[in-house]
């Protein structure tokens, strides 16, 4: 068998978990208080009993001082080697003063077997096996019948002795893989509980910043636009001055509104106050309010009602698109925005004939990217559509069995 390095000092000091070794100090603590007993009632001489009453209870502190950390740590060197050699030393000790010390075999041989590799333990363990008939052989005259008696008495002590400390050494073994087990499962546990609240982090953190990007940032935009177009008409239109004034105001108002909704995780008050189509109108309203542009609201089919998570998906989809004509589509003139509730999906379509782009570049912008992956949430898909100079078109589908499962899970 091969022998495993000794451990360093520091790696022998911080000892396992051992409390699956408490059954075999146990069984070693009643086989030391059995033997004596067993060597205190004997018949022979007060000195043998004291000399073989103190080489056992030496096995203790042996056992407690040395090897005890060896056998839990499964560590094969030089100090088993020196653990062994004390072990049967002191076993000898015993029987030589005390032949009845040999019952002391029960808790020597499973400490010989568990401090070393098992072709030594067994060298060692026929040695002391043999002692005691040599003991036996020294008191008599002659090795006569009650001497060749006890050999076959001393081979079968041999073999389950043996096979008693391979049983020990296997379930004390299987208990500290399964304690190893159990602290590996308890720190992957805490390491899954880390990364999830990291996940749990990053996931806040994206939907602030699009909350932030689909209300706050357009909002401002907005808010923006409207002092200076009412910076530009303060003197030749106050009356259209005075109205930008009033529109930024009340963006301003419904801003404050949105931020403290998700901030508290609230639906946008647009949708509390009204229905999805209500506030699809006021997003129009505003953009006409804002820039002048012809915007045509149409709803097809009969309005459904939807779970409020796809509620509010399909109105940041519907500002987000309009914030995208506001800001890119300078030469647009009109907007059409098209609600269509079907037998199985509902459909949002924003379109506008400005100077319209590659759809290539909607992957390095955020607006866009924010849309599809709300929009993917609830498995729903964004198509974008537009060419330089021929305008944009962007189509958002919502399954409405989807959107059903969602009202139920909700």
């Amino acid at each position: 068998m091969r022998e495993r390095p000794q451990a360093d000092e520091g790696q022998a000091g911080a000892e396992p978990r051992t409390g699956w070794f408490g059954l075999w100090d146990g069984f070693f603590a009643v086989s030391y208080l059995l033997t004596s007993v067993l060597l205190f009632i004997s018949d022979d001489s007060q000195i043998s009993h004291s000399i073989a009453i103190g080489a056992l209870t030496l096995i203790v502190p042996w056992y407690a001082g040395l090897g005890r950390r060896l056998m839990i740590n499964h560590l094969y060197g030089p100090r088993n080697v020196v653990f062994a050699l004390g072990l049967v030393l002191l076993f000898c000790l015993t029987t030589a003063f005390g032949l009845i010390g040999a019952f002391a075999l029960f808790a020597v041989a499973p400490m010989l077997i568990m401090s070393l590799p098992l072709t030594r333990a067994v060298v060692l363990l026929a040695l002391v096996h043999l002692f005691p008939l040599v003991v036996v052989w020294v008191r008599s005259e002659e090795f006569g019948s009650g001497g060749w008696g006890a050999v076959p008495i001393s081979l079968l002590s041999f073999a389950l002795t043996i096979l008693l400390g391979l049983w020990i050494k296997r379930v004390t073994r299987q208990s500290k893989e399964r304690g190893e087990l159990i602290e590996e499962l308890r720190r992957s546990r805490e390491r899954v509980a880390r990364l999830s609240h990291e996940a749990g982090i990053s996931a806040e953190r994206e939907r602030l910043s699009q909350e932030i990007h689909d209300t706050l940032a357009q909002s401002l935009t907005s808010i923006i636009s409207l002092v200076q177009a009412a910076e530009s008409n303060v003197r030749d239109a106050p009356d259209q001055a005075t109205k930008h004034l009033a529109r930024a105001g009340q963006v301003a108002r419904e801003s404050l509104a949105e931020a403290r909704g998700f901030v508290a995780a609230l639906a946008p008050p647009t949708l509390r106050e009204g229905s999805l189509i209500q506030a699809v109108r006021r997003q129009a309203d505003g953009l006409v309010a804002e820039t002048g542009l012809d915007v045509r609201t149409s709803i097809h089919g009969e309005e459904e009602p939807l779970p409020m998570p796809v509620n509010v998906v399909l109105l940041r989809s519907v500002q987000e698109a309009i914030a995208n004509v506001r800001k890119h589509a300078a030469r647009a003139r009109t907007v059409d925005v098209e609600v269509t509730f079907e037998e199985e999906t509902v459909r949002l379509l924003i379109r506008d004939d400005g100077e319209g782009f590659t759809p290539d570049d909607t992957h390095k912008g955020y607006g866009l990217r924010g849309m599809r992956a709300r929009v993917a949430e609830i498995n729903g898909t964004v198509t974008v559509d537009s060419r330089p100079g021929q305008g944009t078109v962007v189509e958002v589908h919502v399954p409405v069995a989807v959107a059903s499962k969602e009202a139920a899970g909700g």
